[in-house]
């Protein structure tokens, strides 16, 4: 009877002791999943930081570029603004130029007639004006006007040698010269020495000073002048001329002026 028991006990303690060996293996691969699902998650998470960490630096670059390039449109915003600026003022400026060049067509085409009218004029002074240097003043008078006839000049290049035979003329007011040259003496041609005095006076000398005389404008003729009055200043004033004398006062003929 008693033995009997013990068998009963010893087969219960078997099967306890398979139940719990059952039950440990049991836990064991359930903890194993339960691990192995965190390590999942684990490596799972560790990707994605790596993901996350990618994506910042690409959003940092992205951003950084952003920045550059909003610098660049904000300097091309004020670069393009400057051009319109500039663009403007050309615009305007080629406006007047065809304007100009419109105006310059008209002006040219009056230009030719008051060239013709300032050699006339020119030509009619010298004819009026004492006669210095008289063949030499007609010769440049002739080649100005056939310059005007050159189709190779320019119609600017044209007035400025009128300006420029103008600005000559005007220069011999000023100024004090001697030539030798052939006068007619009461009808007999004479060899004598000029002083034109600006256009103040032009008066003559005989190379043996036997014969001083002046110009009269008034009567467009040559005259002789009181030798013992004014021989030894013409003579002086000759000098002065040539730089042979240093300058001094002088006494010379002056016809008054022409009552208007």
């Amino acid at each position: 009877m008693k033995m009997h028991r013990l068998n009963k006990v010893f087969l219960a303690c078997a099967a306890s002791s398979a139940l719990l060996v059952t039950a440990a293996a049991t836990q064991a691969d359930n903890l194993q999943a339960v691990l192995k699902v965190g390590q999942d998650r684990h490596e799972a998470a560790k990707k994605s930081q790596v993901r996350v960490d990618r994506l910042a630096d690409e959003t940092r670059d992205l951003l950084t570029d952003y920045k550059t390039v909003m610098k660049e449109v904000d300097g091309l915003k004020v670069y393009n603004a400057r051009l319109e600026r500039t663009l403007a003022k050309q615009e305007a400026r080629l406006a007047n130029l065809e304007k100009s060049i419109s105006e310059v067509k008209v002006i040219q085409r009056q230009v030719d007639p008051l060239l013709v009218k300032m050699m006339d004029g020119l030509e009619q002074f010298i004819a009026l004006d004492i006669p210095f240097d008289a063949d030499r003043r007609q010769e440049n008078l002739e080649l100005l006007r056939s310059s005007m006839d050159r189709s190779d000049l320019s119609t600017a290049e044209k007035f400025r040698q009128v300006l420029e035979a103008y600005k000559i003329e005007n220069e011999y007011g000023r100024m004090l010269s001697t030539a030798e040259t052939t006068i007619n003496i009461d009808g007999v041609e004479r060899n004598v020495t000029t002083l034109q005095v600006g256009r103040v006076a032009l008066v003559y000398q005989t190379a043996d000073k036997a014969m001083t005389g002046m110009w009269n404008q008034n009567t467009r003729q040559w005259e002789a002048l009181d030798g013992g009055e004014y021989q030894n200043a013409v003579d002086k004033a000759i000098k002065i001329a040539k730089k042979e004398a240093v300058y001094d006062l002088l006494k010379l003929p002056v016809l008054p002026p022409e009552a208007k």
